[in-house]
């Protein structure tokens, strides 16, 4: 059954879907990692993918920018199309000198001040947590492939360029809280799991440091950071 973001039939997306944010990544994974895709989705250019890893049937959809817009989708997977497992890939910004581009982090738990688990469903926990056995397995085929990964909360923001006037602020709740790095997303797949009692987890490549002001270009943010990719892929289980 379709819904309104989504034209897929039941059956045509896999229990474990891989979300980056750009719908143009998700199609690239698509016609790099995977084997035979099949697009199941373009409503609103939000493409969507699904073929085989290693014999293992596994799915690849952009959620667009932002905690609002991944949770819309992510709800529609799990209720409407039986997904039981939603990866996030993405890019974000390291609040570290120490933390070098092509960087991967692997999110132990997602900081907002977004009020979206509270509206959603009274939740009023200002982090919310990944599922620990999407994370241990994440963890297992980052080993496997011999990839370096960072663990620790990130932050999860509603905000992408701040006033300079309250730049500061932003950099010292990064302290306060001892977040790694920023991304837009997190939380809010994270609280969508928890209200469906399904699973998530996710897994960023540092694109530029906020620190430091060394970042990377839109094109290699596209196609360059592979070894979250690789790692998510790894860690997919037959259906």
């Amino acid at each position: 059954m379709a819904t309104p973001h989504n034209q897929a039939q039941m059956g045509e997306i896999a229990k474990t879907v891989l979300m980056p944010g750009d719908p143009l990544r998700a199609q690239f994974i698509a016609e790099t990692f995977l084997e035979n895709p099949v697009q199941f989705n373009s409503v609103r250019n939000m493409f969507g993918y699904t073929g085989t890893y290693k014999g293992k049937k596994v799915s690849v959809m952009g959620s667009g920018m932002g905690i609002p817009s991944i949770s819309l989708y992510a709800y529609e997977l799990y209720k409407f199309y039986g997904v039981e497992n939603i990866i996030r890939i993405g890019s974000c910004g390291a609040y570290t000198e120490d933390m070098q581009v092509f960087d991967t982090i692997l999110a132990t738990g997602a900081y907002s001040e977004s009020t979206y688990a509270k509206c959603m469903i009274g939740d009023t926990e200002m982090i919310q947590k990944p599922s620990e056995e999407l994370n241990e397995r994440l963890r297992e085929a980052a080993e496997k492939l011999n990839i370096k990964v960072h663990e620790g909360l990130i932050w999860s923001s509603d905000v992408f360029y701040y006033d300079e006037s309250v730049l500061g602020n932003a950099l010292e709740t990064a302290m306060k809280y001892n977040l790694l790095a920023a991304e837009m997303e997190s939380f809010g797949l994270f609280a969508t799991a928890k209200a469906l009692g399904k699973k998530a987890a996710c897994i960023l490549t540092v694109s530029d440091n906020i620190v430091s002001h060394v970042e990377t270009t839109a094109e290699e943010r596209r196609t360059c950071l592979t070894n979250m990719i690789k790692i998510a892929l790894e860690s997919t289980e037959a259906e």
